[in-house]
């Protein structure tokens, strides 16, 4: 059973769902490809893990939105393939206040797994599916240019995550 609730952040609203293990997804409302939003009801009764799990990524939200780095993650329950669990548990990895580029996942992932190269292009389609957007911060995943490079929830937002974490970005960024 899925548990959720809306969550009302400087950048609109997000999403969040749950169940017993964990949280499931985050996303921002209106984001295309991700759960159906007339299926989110915020009276529907839920657990007391589901509840316990949802009010944890409330307080890492309203930690972040505040402009301090959350000292803990809320549990999260991930179901992907296990190349999309790899390349999200590398996403975790990234400091808060800094940025990796898609190449330098693959590199990471390639010598990880004993190989001469990974697609970059396929790091790109396993962050783009990440379903805990901001906690598992697959905004902070740029080219290898130094561009905004694809973000769910829209470039706009992924700039302003950015902004938020004080990560200073190139010039031609900046619009």
């Amino acid at each position: 059973m899925q548990g959720s609730k809306i969550y009302q952040s400087p950048l609109g609203e997000i999403i969040l769902t749950a169940d017993e293990i964990g949280l499931t997804g985050l996303w921002f409302a209106g984001t295309a490809g991700f759960s159906d939003e007339s299926a989110i009801d915020q009276d529907s009764q839920r657990g007391e893990k589901q509840s316990s799990v949802l009010e944890a990524a409330k307080r890492w939200l309203d930690l972040y939105f505040a402009g301090q780095e959350p000292d803990f993650t809320p549990p999260v329950h991930l179901a992907g393939t296990p190349f999309r669990m790899h390349v999200w548990k590398l996403l975790l990895e990234i400091p808060y206040g800094k940025t990796t580029t898609y190449g330098e996942l693959a590199k990471r992932i390639a010598s990880q797994k004993g190989l001469d190269r990974m697609s970059a292009q396929a790091i790109g389609g396993a962050v783009g599916h990440n379903p805990i957007a901001i906690i598992i911060p697959c905004h902070r995943v740029i080219g290898s240019d130094g561009s905004l490079t694809g973000y769910a929830g829209g470039l706009d937002k992924k700039q302003r995550l950015l902004a938020l974490e004080h990560v200073e970005m190139p010039v031609y960024n900046k619009r």
